[in-house]
């Protein structure tokens, strides 16, 4: 049997993975500017490289949105008294499930659809 997750470790662990996304995103403004076009400066292969780099990065800061929205909404819900509670069935969630995703919405059976 697995020991309880405590509501203040997971929170700590959601700051954690918050602050770290967050630093991630400043950390690639560069990378997800708009590429210049310019002929004389950069060649076509040299401006094709930097187009998928810059669409990588704009893939990437969208994933990490999301995270970050599914994050700030666990954190509602910790100071919410609803941090580890299934939001379909009222449920807990359990503590391996949590320990795997502090900011999961639902039980496995819930998840799974049974």
């Amino acid at each position: 049997m697995t020991a309880p997750v405590r509501v203040s470790d997971l929170v700590a662990r959601i700051e954690a993975e918050i602050a770290e996304l967050q630093a991630a995103e400043k950390a690639t403004v560069e990378d997800r500017r708009a590429v210049e076009l310019d002929q004389q400066s950069v060649g076509r292969l040299s401006r094709m490289d930097a187009l998928q780099v810059q669409a990588m990065a704009l893939e990437q800061s969208r994933r990490r949105s999301q995270r970050l929205t599914a994050l700030k909404a666990a954190l509602r819900r910790a100071g919410e008294g609803e941090l580890g509670i299934c939001q379909e069935c009222g449920d807990d969630i359990a503590a391996g499930r949590l320990a795997l995703d502090p900011a999961t919405l639902r039980c496995v059976s819930c998840a799974r659809g049974v």
